[in-house]
């Protein structure tokens, strides 16, 4: 009889759900938009949803699933199992229950876990071979990393270590949503790449084209062959992102560190490849090889799945 296992990744933009099983294979997967608001329940009413269709693609009863993951974004209460104010939600979402609405519908335990330690825990569920020492970094809407040290995931008390998106990289500069200045996430995330395009534009006089009421970070790389601006904020974010890989080094000493999220998905040359180049004058320690997610758009929602699939066996990776 085949063991069933539900998965969710809740995003600043999209919600996934997944089915599958014990081995790791999806079965079905939904998707909705991730809502703006009115309130933390709308967000929790959209990844019940969005597993309820799962379910019925894949023909699996909600009682049959043995586990459910979610990976999240943060920060996290992870004792509460909930999702705190995240500058990548709605102002009016205050706090969303991840474990309780999705507990009420399978009637089975709920792993919360912060998405880019869903993306460690992927990566070495799929993988062939990886090393015990690595670390997942999303660069996306947001930016975080999750961290593995000696074959653990580093989960921290609340759920939130590793959130190096929010490592300052320079004093008294741009403010991040977050409300403090100089985040790596307030320069090089796609939320925010538009605000550092008009904040150069602002502080050192790049003339432009872009109309930069109306940009989005997909307008910046498009335009950095050819517009003076974009290709002036483009060195920067290579430059930001190197820095702050750097400090994610030092600080864990992965061998290998996988990088995932749309802004780098979508443009590897811009973002993986610049900082491969640059981390061995950065690092004065072992330079881990830098590698682009082996799960596409998947990495968080199958690690989610693979979370569950672990949570009870701890000769795996697991947090």
């Amino acid at each position: 009889m085949t063991a069933w296992y539900a998965a969710v990744d809740l995003g600043a933009s999209n919600i996934k759900a997944v089915v599958g099983d014990e081995d790791g294979t999806v079965v079905s997967r939904a998707r909705r938009r991730t809502p703006r608001g009115p309130d933390g329940d709308a967000v929790a009413d959209a990844m019940v949803a969005a597993t309820r269709a799962a379910l019925s693609d894949a023909g699996v009863a909600p009682t049959e699933i043995v586990r459910c993951g979610v990976g999240s974004i943060g920060p996290l209460d992870k004792a509460a199992g909930e999702l705190g104010r995240s500058a990548n939600l709605g102002p009016n979402v205050d706090r969303v229950p991840l474990a309780k609405p999705l507990g009420e519908l399978l009637d089975a335990e709920v792993v919360v876990i912060n998405d880019a330690n869903a993306g460690v825990i992927g990566e070495r569920f799929y993988a062939d071979r990886s090393p015990d020492d690595m670390a997942y970094l999303t660069i996306s809407s947001g930016i975080g990393a999750g961290v593995a040290v000696d074959g653990r995931v580093l989960s921290g008390w609340d759920g939130n270590a590793a959130e190096v998106g929010h490592d300052t990289l320079e004093v008294g500069g741009i403010t991040c949503g977050c409300g403090a200045e100089g985040h790596w996430e307030a320069y090089c995330s796609g939320k925010n790449i538009p605000r550092h395009a008009r904040y150069v534009h602002e502080t050192e006089g790049v003339p432009t084209e872009l109309p930069l009421d109306e940009i989005d970070a997909k307008d910046v790389f498009d335009a950095a062959d050819e517009d003076p601006l974009a290709e002036r904020v483009i060195e920067r974010v290579q430059a930001f992102n190197a820095a702050g890989i750097a400090d994610l080094v030092h600080a864990y000493a992965p061998l290998v560190v996988y990088v995932g999220g749309a802004v780098a998905r979508n443009n590897p040359e811009r973002i993986v490849d610049p900082v491969r180049e640059r981390l061995p004058d950065l690092v004065m320690t072992n330079v881990p090889e830098l590698r682009l997610t082996s799960l596409g758009d998947e990495a968080v929602v199958r690690g989610a799945l693979a979370a569950a699939i672990t949570a009870a066996d701890r000769s795996q990776l697991r947090p």
